[in-house]
C-alpha cells in the first residue's frame, strides 16, 4: 500500500491521506471544495464549487499516475438534491464519454460547509 499526496490538491483535513494505492487500484478520499493554496472553501456557487472539487481530484489522479478516463466508481455526496442536474452537466465536462459507475447520496451536510463531496476508486 502507498499514500498519495500532491501540493495540487488540499491537505487532508483529518488524520487521513488524500489518496491510497493497493492492488492496482486508487482509492481517493472525498474531496470538498478546498482551494489548495489557501485551505479555504471556494468563492461562488455550486457549479464553482464542483469545478473545483474535480480540479482537486484530478490533481490526486494525476500525482498517482492515472486519470478520469480510468475511474471505475464515483461516490458524490450532494446537500441539495436539487443541484443533481447541475453536477451531472459539469460531471459530463470531466468524463466525456467513459461512464464509471456512480453513487449520489442526499446528506444533511459536508465538512467546512461544502455543498458536493465526491470520491473515486480508478485503476492504475
Amino acid at each position: 500500500m502507498e499514500t498519495i499526496a500532491t501540493e495540487r490538491a488540499p491537505r487532508a483535513i483529518g488524520p487521513y491521506s488524500q489518496a491510497v494505492k493497493a492492488n492496482g487500484l486508487l482509492f481517493t478520499s472525498g474531496q470538498i471544495c478546498l482551494d489548495p493554496a489557501t485551505g479555504d472553501l471556494v468563492k461562488g456557487d455550486f457549479p464553482a464549487q464542483v469545478r473545483r472539487v474535480f480540479m482537486n481530484l484530478e490533481a490526486v489522479l494525476e500525482e498517482a499516475g492515472t486519470t478520469f478516463s480510468k475511474v471505475l466508481k464515483a461516490t458524490v455526496y450532494l446537500t441539495d438534491l436539487a443541484n443533481f442536474q447541475t453536477l451531472n452537466t459539469i460531471y459530463a465536462e470531466y468524463f466525456g464519454d467513459h461512464k464509471p459507475a456512480r453513487t449520489t447520496v442526499g446528506v444533511k451536510e459536508l465538512p467546512k460547509g461544502s455543498l458536493v463531496e465526491i470520491d473515486l476508486i480508478a485503476l492504475l
